[in-house]
């Protein structure tokens, strides 16, 4: 997937000035968040290419989207991405920091693939290193800003490697979240889940959801959940 561009069905993600390119982890929580309501306001913190935004977009047509990053390249390419896109006239990309970043209105429902590399030594790469590094966003700042954002009813859902769950947990306690929905993702049956998909409420519920997904049967055999869960997206 380091191609300069990827193709989907209703859009085209050019990348070649994104640190982080096109890849499993994003389209699959582009595929699986959900918005409260038809017409939601949705955020997309570290938008990178744009692709979950523009997936959100396409997935509630009567929604608006906003996508922010820190990184001036990135930001270019999803507004480019966008502006070539259907939706452009409901997508908003700009430069932001989450931490520090307003908005009056609030938002419906937040999605995010954030920086994953908790301990890990940085890349000497610095565009990398903010796109994969918890070095620019902790968890801790990740789920306070997302809960000073969203309203009430709203949905705030995001992709974290397995190893990383009780951390992230933690912190959503702490910034007044509670867990509605979690998928372990497995990159095969016999593999333990290597990524999970988590949503977020600020209102309790009486039980997760606890469901489980697989991408591959086979190397290069994708699953039946994994096709169904993307067919709206790839063209293949």
């Amino acid at each position: 997937m380091a191609n300069d561009y990827f193709q989907f069905k209703q859009f085209t993600i050019h990348q070649q000035r994104c640190a982080m390119k096109v890849g499993t982890d994003g389209t699959i929580l582009g595929a699986w968040a959900q918005a409260p309501t038809a017409s939601a306001r949705i955020l997309d913190i570290g938008t990178g290419t744009g692709l979950i935004a523009l997936m959100m977009a396409q997935r509630f047509p009567q929604a608006s989207v906003v996508g922010i990053d820190i990184d001036a390249d990135a930001i270019s390419q999803a507004q480019e991405n966008v502006k070539a896109s259907p939706f452009a006239n409901r997508i908003e990309i700009s430069k932001e920091n989450i931490l520090y970043f307003e908005d009056k209105k609030g938002f419906d429902a937040i999605v995010t693939n954030p920086p994953f590399f908790v301990k890990a030594l940085t890349c000497p790469d610095h565009q990398r290193t903010l796109a994969r590094h918890t070095v620019s966003l902790t968890y801790e700042g990740l789920m306070h800003s997302a809960n000073r954002l969203l309203n009430p009813h709203g949905i705030f859902s995001l992709v974290i490697p397995s190893e990383c769950q009780s951390t992230l947990e933690a912190e959503a306690i702490l910034a007044g979240f509670f867990i509605t929905r979690v998928c372990q993702i497995r990159t095969t049956p016999q593999k333990e889940p290597k990524r999970l998909l988590i949503e977020f409420s600020k209102i309790p519920v009486d039980k997760t959801l606890i469901e489980e997904g697989v991408i591959e049967e086979a190397p290069n055999v994708r699953t039946h959940w994994y096709q169904q869960l993307t067919q709206d997206f790839y063209i293949r």
